[in-house]
């Protein structure tokens, strides 16, 4: 589990801070320039357990300020969010969101959601966390006068009734994910908007079930069926009554944040060309990485999107209409980071992030505890010979950042600097 020290600035060697690891100490007091430590990252294959010592360097946060942008209020949510996770145990990760009680899904997103405007908006006025839950907390009393005991008798009538609540009289729509646009993506957004991805509205499912929970109304075992399809709306159900089909379709409490980072993390990576690829080969494939032999149906215009990615990048440029956006997919990238440091992946699509802002040893340092964990993977796995082109491209990375580091003279290029800083005018 990770804990949170405070790191003076004036001991940094570097202008990022430094993520140190350590027994966890006492409850953090959120203090304005912080460190997240963790005692090590654990990778789980079957029964057997495994530990990769790391130093965790998450450098977001320290390179805006370098670049004379404030991230008061962003470290502030960051550690909001970090004093919710690190409540989830092993269980409670896989526990489902309906029962779930360690730790509060609905305030967690929202720090998620008021991090990443304070990164965007640059305002002065924090997102004001506490007026959305209780606008959450509203939904569950409104629905009061829409509950009638002899009419919602049987557990199906009463979960129908709630989604007729939500879906019908309060308007809440599922959104077309297919679109960029990441309103669907914030609960923020979606309690104002009215519409939302799958995970924001079963969120919210959740939240009203477990009000409802509290004051004595919901009186059996409901779960909520999550759908895997682009259209379908997350619907309840008696449990007892469940099929064993079900059970694909229970979102847990590590998985809802998992999914809430994750399409955060697609919705803004900077390189949006040809959706059937990784986004790190994506990335890979932007910093000439990657074999283009190996892409044998690439069109020109997918061509041309990753040259287009790359320049605004060269140029300072760090987000655009439609195009990602670097400070949001790092900061997601951290997150998934802090609550999930057993992927590997994690650290090898944060490396090459790092590595187009021309943050060249902070991205070797993640690539080579991305080595390590899938060493330890594939030690108890076998090797999964589809991601072959990912290892080559890893390969061709690693050696490029050696090379890098090995230049006498090397310094961290300006544009790095000038990226993270730039104002928040689209291309």
């Amino acid at each position: 589990m990770c804990s949170l020290t405070p790191t003076p600035s004036s001991l940094l060697p570097s202008a990022f801070s430094k993520f140190q690891l350590g027994p966890p100490p006492p409850p953090p007091q959120f203090p304005s320039s912080s460190s997240f430590s963790n005692s090590r990252v654990v990778c789980r294959a079957g029964s057997s357990v495994q530990h990769v010592s790391t130093d965790l360097k998450l450098v977001l946060h320290d390179a805006l300020d370098a670049s004379g942008i404030d991230t008061t209020h962003a470290r502030e949510f960051r550690e909001e969010f970090y004093s919710q996770i690190r409540r989830l145990t092993e269980i409670e990760k896989e526990t489902s969101i309906c029962i779930n009680r360690h730790v509060d899904l609905g305030r967690t997103a929202l720090y998620i959601a008021a991090e990443d405007d304070s990164l965007v908006s640059h305002s002065s006025v924090p997102l004001p966390v506490d007026a959305f839950i209780s606008r959450l907390d509203d939904l569950s009393m409104d629905y009061c006068p829409h509950y009638k005991p002899a009419y919602d008798s049987s557990p199906e009538m009463f979960l129908e009734s709630i989604e007729r609540f939500l879906y019908v009289h309060k308007g809440f729509s599922r959104a077309n994910e297919n679109l960029f646009e990441s309103r669907p993506l914030y609960l923020h957004s979606v309690l104002t908007h009215r519409s939302g991805s799958a995970v924001m509205l079963s969120l919210i499912y959740s939240e009203i079930m477990k009000m409802l929970r509290l004051w004595g109304l919901l009186y059996f075992d409901a779960e909520i069926f999550f759908p895997h399809d682009a259209l379908s709306l997350p619907t309840g159900y008696h449990k007892q009554k469940s099929k064993e089909s079900d059970q694909v379709h229970i979102m847990t409490s590590g998985n809802l944040l998992v999914q809430i980072l994750n399409n955060l993390k697609h919705a803004f990576w900077p390189f949006q060309h040809d959706s059937n690829k990784s986004l790190f080969l994506r990335a890979a494939h932007a910093a000439n990485c990657v074999d283009r032999s190996d892409f044998v149906g690439e069109s020109g215009s997918e061509i041309a999107s990753a040259k287009a990615a790359q320049h605004r990048l060269d140029r300072g440029v760090w987000t655009s209409v439609r195009f990602g956006d670097m400070r949001r997919s790092l900061s997601a990238c951290e997150r998934l980071i802090l609550l999930n440091n057993n992927d590997a992946n994690e650290f090898r699509d944060y490396s090459i992030l790092l590595y187009h802002c021309g943050l060249y040893e902070q991205s070797l340092e993640y690539l080579n505890k991305y080595q390590e964990l899938k060493n330890l993977q594939d030690e108890v796995n076998s090797p999964d010979p589809l991601s072959s082109l990912e290892d080559d491209a890893v390969d061709k990375l690693m050696m490029r950042l050696n090379l890098i580091m090995m230049e006498q003279g090397w310094s961290q290029p300006s544009y790095s600097r000038n990226f993270l800083g730039n104002s928040s005018e689209p291309w």
